[in-house]
């Protein structure tokens, strides 16, 4: 997308990865020698783009961060067999062994490379005479941000694969076993500590977000003592595994694994306190967007969004993977938004109006239906209940099981219509970055660690400043304390970053998991149970989900809609429509000039046979399948692909991938798989 994008480009084209083969061989695979490589800050700046490519291409996208965002009460998949899924659904022992090969490697191989530039940097006179006067400079910042990359990287293996191998890069060893995640993640938080006071702030020394800064390096420190103080699933089948760790556990244990937590998470929330306070003091030009300039729109929070959609850093972004549009020979993905995480089009690969998106998240209608109070401007931003044709046209999304405009309601956080213009070349290439924190993230951690600790004023300053910016007003301020505060903390999360890939990890850690997996089920059944019965469902905020939504093609002069008008059923629900295309290279794939919908009875419950509907149909409407697509899937989304993996016993929620085999057979037999994971 921007500057650090061209590097990485550059530099992802002429440094291989490491082989997948051998996972302990990471030594770095730089080939100019080291002389060369940190001649200038600017070359040793490419060595470190390297490391950022590698992330974005491996990690990023494929499988694990993937996954992040599909298994939670509040998202989902949206194919019936699909095993791209398994752990998002918490069963990982349908997964073969080499399922996140890819992942671990560029991990490992980023720790290798990073590894040995924070050593040749250390012997640089420019970054020793800046530590020594206690300074910034360009070197000092290189230095920094080569640490904080490498604890990142471990930080990502322990929450993904739990526990793994540290300290073995750049070395060949013989012999190796597996260490502590609490220990990694000890080293993890020291090493965002060390990283931190070296490295400018957002806004200084030409640093955007799309580089590791003081603050993020600070969140991260935060974030780190946040999942060693959580709950988690952790293996009983390797003795000693957790040395003097002592463990609180929860429910029983199931395929040698327990959901537990260390007896001393107070601790550790204490330490993500005081980094969480430091990232904020040290945030830089990072800031919440509580106002909207377009003049045509408002709804801030929409318009962080509009920042992404418009290929732009926003100035609420504390850390964005650098994308740019288009890709280049050896790349055949830049983007996986809007492709897998926006909202839905039919559309072709390319040259279409707009071109395809595969939509791999989709929004729970109990969480649609249930959760946003009236006035949130979030839910139309989050939520998609139309999507595109692929042909100029919007069209009603469907629960029949699918992909595309099957599958269910969708995200509208990122969108192939929002671009200005739509890139409709080629799909997965749209240049947009991938986020990966933004301010109001770190302010919501901030405010859980400061309710655990019970500074109510704290948490609710911060948490309320966050509702401030979707409601536009201080009427639904929270004024609570305790429990039901840390509840409404996290249920604000949960409202704020559906789609984001946070709500899984908020569940596992808080140890809701696998009683809010339960509730959800037995929500979806009681809904589908009235749909059956009453041919609705009301939701205790008054909200009903019918069975059927009579919908019509109309014509809109402005045919992308902005804020919601319950007037017009055009224009409701807000922020759906279609971009222009007759103004795009795709104008050839434009069909008639009625784009947009017109929806009747999303909210309400319209009897089929009753004169309203009648009345309506013979004004054009067309009755259309709603809740009866979920009626009429009612295992898959009740049971079989929902958390099916979570079941009743409290038994631990299982979601790590597996260890490559190669590590396991070089071992000597001192490492397998735990979890009910694969072995071979």
């Amino acid at each position: 997308m921007n500057k650090i994008a061209k590097y990485i480009y550059a530099l992802a084209l002429c440094c291989p990865l490491v082989s997948c083969s051998d996972y302990l061989d990471v030594s770095t695979p730089e080939n100019a020698d080291d002389e060369f490589v940190t001649a200038t800050s600017s070359e040793t700046f490419k060595v470190l783009s390297w490391c950022y490519a590698t992330y974005r291409q491996g990690p990023v996208m494929s499988v694990y961060r993937w996954n992040d965002p599909i298994g939670s009460d509040a998202e989902y998949y949206p194919e019936i067999g699909s095993l791209n899924n398994a752990n998002a659904r918490l069963q990982p022992e349908l997964l073969s062994i080499g399922t996140a090969n890819n992942e671990f490697s560029a991990l490992y191989s980023i720790i290798a490379r990073t590894s040995k530039l924070i050593n040749l940097i250390a012997e640089k006179d420019g970054f020793k005479q800046a530590k020594e006067a206690g300074e910034v400079n360009d070197w000092t910042q290189l230095y920094g941000e080569s640490l904080s990359m490498k604890a990142f990287c471990y930080f990502e293996l322990v929450k993904h694969y739990g526990d793994v191998l540290y300290g073995y890069e750049n070395t060949s060893a013989a012999q190796y076993s597996l260490n502590s995640r609490f220990d990694i993640l000890d080293n993890v938080i020291d090493m965002f500590k060390e990283a931190a006071p070296y490295m400018y702030r957002l806004g200084e020394g030409g640093i955007t977000a799309e580089r590791m800064s003081r603050g993020f390096a600070e969140a991260m420190a935060g974030m780190a003592a946040l999942y060693s103080a959580g709950w988690q699933t952790v293996r009983t089948d390797v003795a000693g595994l957790y040395g003097d760790v002592q463990l609180e556990t929860k429910g029983v244990e199931e395929y040698k694994s327990i959901y537990a937590r260390r007896t001393d998470y107070l601790d550790y929330y204490k330490i993500a306190e005081t980094y969480f306070d430091l990232a904020m003091a040290n945030k830089g030009t990072a800031a919440l967007v509580t106002s909207d300039e377009r003049g045509y729109a408002n709804n801030p929070f929409q318009r962080h969004f509009q920042y992404n959609n418009d290929l732009q850093i926003s100035p609420e972004s504390i850390f964005e993977i650098g994308n740019m549009q288009g890709g280049q020979t050896g790349q055949t993905t830049s983007s996986e938004y809007p492709y897998a995480f926006g909202r839905p089009s039919d559309g072709g690969s390319s040259l279409a109006a707009p071109c395809k998106t595969f939509g791999a998240v989709r929004i729970m209608p109990t969480f649609y239906y249930g959760e946003f109070e009236e006035g949130d401007m979030r839910r139309d931003v989050t939520c998609a209940v139309t999507g595109s044709n692929g042909d100029g046209n919007e069209k009603m999304l469907s629960f029949t099981p699918g992909n595309k405009c099957l599958g269910g309601m969708g995200i509208n956080k990122w969108d192939w219509n929002r671009m200005n213009p739509p890139f409709v070349t080629e799909q997965r290439q749209s240049g947009m970055n991938w986020p990966v924190m933004r301010l109001a993230d770190l302010m919501l951690m901030r405010a859980e660690v400061k309710a655990v600790l019970g500074k109510d004023n704290e948490a609710l300053s911060a948490l309320n400043d966050v509702r401030r910016r979707a409601f536009g007003d201080t009427s639904h301020d929270i004024n609570a304390s305790g429990e039901a505060l840390q509840e409404a903390i996290m249920q604000e999360r949960k409202l704020e970053f559906a789609g984001e890939g946070q709500r899984r990890w908020d569940l596992i850690r808080s140890g809701k998991f696998v009683e809010r997996a339960l509730a959800v089920r037995a929500e979806m059944s009681q809904m589908v149970a009235d749909l059956k019965t009453k041919g609705y469902h009301e939701f205790e905020n008054g909200n009903v989900i019918p069975m059927y939504i009579w919908v019509k093609s109309v014509h809109l002069d402005n045919p992308l809609t902005y804020d919601p008008d319950k007037s017009n059923p055009a224009l409701y629900p807000g922020w759906r429509g279609q971009y222009d295309y007759t103004t795009t290279d795709a104008a050839g794939a434009v069909k008639g000039t009625d784009h947009n919908l017109a929806i009747q009875g999303l909210f309400e419950y319209i009897d089929p046979a009753s004169d309203k509907a009648r009345q309506l149909e013979a004004e054009g409407y067309v009755k259309t399948d709603w809740g009866k697509g979920i009626v009429d899937n009612e295992d898959h989304y009740c049971n079989s692909n929902l958390l099916p993996g979570v079941k009743a016993g409290n038994v631990p929620p299982r979601y790590y991938f597996p260890l490559p085999f190669e590590v396991l057979s070089h071992s000597n037999g001192t490492i397998t798989n735990g979890y009910g994971l694969a072995q071979e």
